[in-house]
């Protein structure tokens, strides 16, 4: 896992080391073994069947970061709109970038986008109840660190009172495990803006744990 976990509250972060093969990489299969994103993507043009190997490579990881943000049931909706809209724009894919994961993913977060009060409410929810209704996948580091210091219902209070831009950079950083090259890519921003909304959004994450903290305290206090 990088750097940029929702536990890690560093203000002058630097970027998340390179991360390891992903979604549609075997284990012990070398790069050349089988085509890029972008050759897959290209060659889509003109034989459409093809773009099905993109989602059969990205669908799965793409789904659970929406199901993160809005709930299982929505999620789904959001991923046949994601690759809908990818499958359409196929031939404005930009052949340079042989990874096509933050191409998707900001697609992604612009469906995300059109479901903005239902992910708020989705947050709200949880951070009463505590209970998260999607099934978390063992190598979610993020939520199971979340989990074990018993801060989930902080988490999601102060995701849901953030901006939409900095939560969507946030996440896709911290949840999607996009590099800052790829968020910049993702949501079409310079790197800079990337990181002055990461360092303004974990200072309001922090402060709000912060503050929970300090009320869990004092109410503890209390009843002493």
């Amino acid at each position: 896992m990088n750097e940029s976990v929702l536990l890690s509250w560093d203000d002058n972060p630097r970027d998340p080391p390179a991360r390891p093969p992903r979604a549609g990489m075997r284990r012990g299969a070398s790069p050349k073994s089988r085509p890029d994103d972008a050759t897959l993507i290209a060659l889509s043009v003109v034989e459409p069947e093809v773009f099905a190997a993109i989602f059969d490579r990205h669908a799965t990881e793409i789904h659970r970061y929406a199901a993160r943000r809005l709930g299982d049931g929505v999620a789904e909706d959001v991923v046949g709109e994601t690759f809908l809209v990818a499958f359409r724009r196929r031939e404005r894919y930009d052949q340079a970038y042989p990874d096509a994961r933050p191409w998707l993913y900001g697609i992604a977060t612009n469906m995300i986008s059109r479901h903005r009060q239902a992910e708020v409410r989705f947050y709200r929810a949880l951070a009463r109840t505590g209970v998260d209704p999607v099934i978390e996948s063992p190598a979610d580091d993020v939520i199971a660190r979340v989990s074990a210091a018993g801060q989930r219902r902080g988490i999601a209070a102060a995701l849901a009172r953030l901006s939409a831009s900095d939560r969507n950079t946030l996440l896709l950083v911290v949840w999607a495990e996009l590099s800052y090259d790829e968020a910049a890519s993702a949501l079409r921003i310079p790197i800079g803006t990337v990181r002055s909304r990461l360092n303004r959004a974990r200072r309001k994450m922090r402060e709000a744990l912060d503050g929970g903290r300090l009320t869990q305290s004092t109410e503890e206090s209390d009843h002493a």
